[in-house]
């Protein structure tokens, strides 16, 4: 499963030059917690959230304060801005449409983000992938994984009869038995296996009939 596959389409986005009180109705209005920012040619310059704002609520307390000093020690006024483009985050972490889900996850962990604009290779805006989308791949039901594994895995890629082999889904988890032609189908079964969004672990007890290992040295 890719990222086009879970993405959100038609996402609601604001553009640098429109003010916060914009965005932040936008947010409220379509109640989501988050908004990319687009320029003219629909390509993703920023991404502004709810941290941004609560950023800028904090900033206006300390900007108050500051002002009281300015008063009193007649020292320049700070003056703060009020369009998104000034509060964003500007070039945000984004991802390809056909980047697999498990690779939006890893992104997501690892920069400690909530959402992933969607972009082609201009950088125009297709779509977001969101920790919900994310999380819900990853409980896809036993069934759904059982016929993947069946029709994708064993009969489309390894081309083997499914029926020669025993296969079951719990709780994510992949136990599939018997013998397949080779060697390489053992291995390949087992690893393509992993690789399906919602599997936590693969159990195989495979043979094979033929071990078709290049041998080395």
């Amino acid at each position: 499963m890719r990222a086009i596959d879970i993405m959100s389409k038609g996402v609601i986005t604001v553009t640098p030059d429109q003010s916060l009180k914009e965005a932040a109705r936008v947010m409220v209005g379509e109640g989501v917690s988050g908004l990319p920012v687009v320029d003219e040619a629909g390509a993703v310059v920023g991404i502004i959230t709810e941290a941004d704002f609560l950023a800028k609520e904090a900033s206006r307390g300390r900007t108050r304060y500051r002002r009281l000093l300015d008063t009193i020690f007649g020292e320049e006024e700070i003056v703060k801005a009020e369009l998104v483009s000034e509060a964003m985050t500007p070039d945000p972490i984004t991802i390809d449409p056909h980047a697999r889900v498990s690779e939006a996850a890893r992104i997501m962990d690892e920069h400690k983000v909530k959402r992933l604009p969607v972009v082609d290779t201009t950088g125009k805006l297709l779509g977001i992938v969101s920790r919900a989308d994310v999380v819900a791949a990853f409980i896809r039901p036993d069934k759904v994984i059982e016929a993947q594994l069946r029709q994708d895995v064993i009969r489309r890629i390894l081309m083997i009869d499914d029926k020669e082999l025993a296969v079951s889904v719990e709780d994510g988890v992949v136990v599939v038995g018997g013998t397949v032609p080779t060697k390489t189908d053992s291995r390949l079964l087992a690893e393509l296996a992993g690789r399906l969004e919602g599997v936590i672990r693969v159990d195989a007890d495979l043979s094979w009939r033929v071990d078709d290992t290049v041998p080395t040295g």
